[in-house]
């Protein structure tokens, strides 16, 4: 009893020592931190940590900029500044030297350095044109646009809701008033309160596409415009000027990159004052997807094509089908994909066609599906025998691979069955179908393996068989077109290519071999088109290394965004001016033996955005081989950012020190 009574008495005089300790500690605390730095830092700042750690958006309310000679300086604002406003990354370099607009604008650039915040709902716009169906597809654009808007202005909401696929005409029937999204199926709350007021009360922009009629983009399509941002008022207005649908499509995606969203205000922002004129050097600007090697979802085509639109990217180079795989449910010829498809989920059917067409197609982006032919044929092409149609390729899965082909799993077109070219012609006709008019069409026609065939026609002249082949799936590419063969029918670039067997007046030859290679003088000097995609500078799959147990990677080392942006061939080939003219374009190629949908963003974003820079605006640094400019720098990172606010986990550029300290690391 008598020990119980001093245990209790030993813990009450613990208890109060310790209450005395805690109450010291407490009521001296500023001797030991700044408080006013820790208030501020606790409610701007570690209360945010864990529920915006997963978000695309983290508001940096540690930081505030002001703009010195040109150049955004980053300064402590919980302890030096807090008791004036806080100046967002964003607002400051939008306003502070020059124009972060990627692709860089070719003509006259002017940005006002005042900026003006508003939202969403005040926002309307009006087409002129006397073109219904530009009318239309505009409509539609303008749509897309709005629902970008939409996403980056509720950055930093946790009830973010999607608007894709909703429309509202948002005026009478026949007005000019253009669709601005239906908000949802709930009322939207405009941020502009009166006790909150926005500096804008109405955005207008009015579009006027006066002299082409085209809602299919060709190789000769006008994509010009320019832009004039004039404040009055409360009010302002974005003229946009095109003689295209694209062109005035480009500009939407230039007014996109003047509007950004600023986490102090919590309100959207625009340039209040400025004037674009823009075209671009390349009319063909390309990426290219290998979706054989591993299957990617329409979503994740779709996430590409968002990508390509705000980069001005005008050419989805589609590689449908290879020897892996054939996704491509047929509507004449079910058995290709029965047969070479992963497995009955990872197809394409003609819907999934179509919805892509169409998606890439409102944002100014032209699909271009590839069936390669005769190589990179095998499985998806072994049912013909079982059908009364004779081999229709040869050599599918022949081991050892290394002896027919270039990487496993072989399979190569049988060139001598007249079926094969039946099935090529109705593949053909459906694609064209689907993705509606064009001048370019894609043949393959690339790495042909002459081992292959020699086993089965050692009598026959190969290489002449091979031109055999192009030039009867030409010709059946014209019957499937209604008898009028596209302007260009692109094929790889091969052995074939560097014979006289194709004519220059109806190939175009995707050049993939090294720049240094003497084939691209020699195309150039016979007069074929050519796009350009230089292993050693456009591939981005190259640098990670061999997918097989033997033997090095097919490519290395990897191709950083630099490298890409570098790269000027028609310069460093010393063409002439008549010469130029037959560089069409180039297109970044990722072929997919190492990608697959989880690493896609990645391996394309923001490299891919380095080419459209250089196919768009091809800035001269002939003088500057190995550096890229500190303002490419800069108005990269924040177009990487632009890219990952859309959805698009495109990969970092330099460590975000460096993204918030303008300049200091390059």
């Amino acid at each position: 009893m008598a020990l119980t009574a001093s245990l209790r008495r030993t813990l009450i005089a613990l208890f109060a020592l310790m209450t005395f300790i805690l109450m010291v500690f407490y009521w001296n605390q500023d001797v030991l931190k700044p408080a006013s730095y820790l208030s501020n830092f606790d409610r701007f700042v570690r209360t945010k940590l864990v529920p915006e750690r997963e978000k695309i958006f983290i508001s940096e309310k540690t930081w505030t900029y002001k703009c010195v000679n040109d150049r955004c300086i980053r300064e402590h604002y919980l302890t030096q500044h807090h008791h004036e406003k806080r100046i967002p990354f964003l607002t400051c370099s939008m306003t502070c030297g020059a124009p972060n607009i990627w692709p860089e604008p070719t003509g006259k650039v002017t940005l006002g350095s005042k900026s003006l915040t508003f939202s969403t709902g005040c926002v309307k716009a009006r087409i002129e044109t006397p073109f219904e169906k530009v009318e239309n597809l505009f409509r539609d654009a303008f749509v897309v646009f709005m629902d970008d808007m939409r996403l980056i202005e509720s950055l930093d909401r946790d009830d973010k809701v999607s608007h894709e696929g909703e429309s509202h005409t948002g005026g009478a029937e026949g007005s000019n008033d253009v669709a601005t999204s239906v908000p949802s199926k709930r009322p939207e709350e405009s941020r502009c309160k009166p006790d909150h007021p926005c500096d804008i009360d109405h955005f207008e922009i009015v579009v006027n596409i006066h002299k082409f009629p085209d809602i299919y983009l060709r190789s000769d399509t006008d994509e010009s415009y320019n832009i004039t941002l004039t404040l009055d008022n409360r009010r302002i207005s974005a003229k946009i000027i095109a003689r295209s649908f694209f062109g005035a499509r480009n500009a939407l995606a230039t007014l996109q990159q003047m509007i950004w969203y600023d986490d102090e205000d919590r309100l959207l922002r625009i340039v209040g004052r400025a004037y674009v004129e823009d075209a671009p050097k390349f009319g063909y600007r390309g990426l290219m997807l290998d979706t054989s090697r591993h299957y990617f979802s329409v979503d994740a085509i779709k996430r590409t094509l968002s990508g390509m639109a705000l980069s001005k990217l005008n050419r989805f180079h589609w590689h449908m089908t290879d020897s892996q795989s054939f996704p491509f449910v047929s509507r004449h010829y079910p058995q290709l994909a029965a047969h070479g498809a992963y497995s009955n989920h990872e197809v394409y059917t003609t819907e999934d066609v179509r919805d892509v067409v169409e998606f890439a197609r409102v944002r100014g982006i032209q699909v271009l599906p590839e069936i390669d032919a005769p190589a990179h044929a095998g499985n998806g092409w072994d049912w013909g025998p079982k059908h009364g149609l004779g081999e229709l390729s040869l050599c599918i899965n022949q081991q050892p691979w290394s002896f027919y082909c270039g990487e496993p799993p072989c399979g190569q077109l049988n060139p001598k069955n007249n079926n094969t070219y039946m099935i090529l012609q109705k593949l053909y006709a459906e694609l064209l179908e689907l993705t509606g008019p064009t001048d370019f069409f894609h043949l393959g026609g690339d790495e042909v393996n002459l081992e292959c065939w020699s086993q089965f026609f050692n009598d026959t002249d190969l290489k002449g068989l091979w031109c055999e082949f192009m030039l009867q799936a030409f010709q059946r590419l014209r019957q499937a077109n209604g008898g009028i063969a596209p302007k260009m029918s692109v094929v790889w670039s091969s052995g074939l290519t560097s014979s006289p067997c194709l004519s220059k007046n109806t190939f175009a030859v995707q050049v993939w071999g090294g720049s240094t290679w003497q084939e691209n003088f020699e195309l150039i000097e016979n007069g074929f088109n050519l796009i350009i995609s230089h292993v050693d500078a456009w591939y981005l799959d190259c640098g990670f290394g061999s997918w097989r147990s033997t033997g090095e990677g097919a490519c290395s080392p990897y191709r950083t965004w630099q490298n890409i942006y570098k790269h000027r061939p028609w310069y460093r080939m010393r063409l002439t001016p008549m010469q130029t003219k037959q560089i069409l374009g180039g297109e970044v190629c990722l072929w997919t033996e190492q990608v697959d949908e989880s690493t896609l963003d990645s391996r394309v974003w923001p490299r891919a955005a380095a080419l459209a820079e250089r196919l768009w605006t091809d800035p001269d640094d002939e003088h500057d081989f190995d550096a890229v400019h500190k303002d490419v720098f800069s108005r990269f990172s924040v177009f990487r950012n632009r890219l990952v606010q859309l959805g698009i986990k495109a990969e970092a550029i330099f460590p975000k020190y460096c993204a918030q300290n303008q300049d200091e690391c390059v």
